[in-house]
């Protein structure tokens, strides 16, 4: 599933793959803002951990669970 993370002040999003469903993503964030946590921990496809801080979060968007089609639209 595809996350993407918006930054205060920054351009660009953090863009990546994860193999987390939804409800863990949202459980993460949720945990992490409701207890004043500095930072949360999110891990992609390859077992790459991006730590994203708190306090400079703008948005967390997550994908749909569904498989990508293979082959030919007509």
């Amino acid at each position: 599933m595809e996350i993407r993370i918006g930054i205060i002040n920054s351009a660009r999003e953090l863009t990546f793959e994860s193999n987390q469903t939804a409800s863990e993503i949202e459980a993460i964030v949720s945990k992490a803002l409701e207890s004043d946590a500095k930072f949360f921990k999110l891990t992609d496809e390859k077992q790459r951990d991006f730590i994203v801080p708190v306090a400079t979060l703008a948005y967390v968007e997550v994908g749909s669970e569904t498989s990508r089609r293979v082959g030919f639209v007509a």
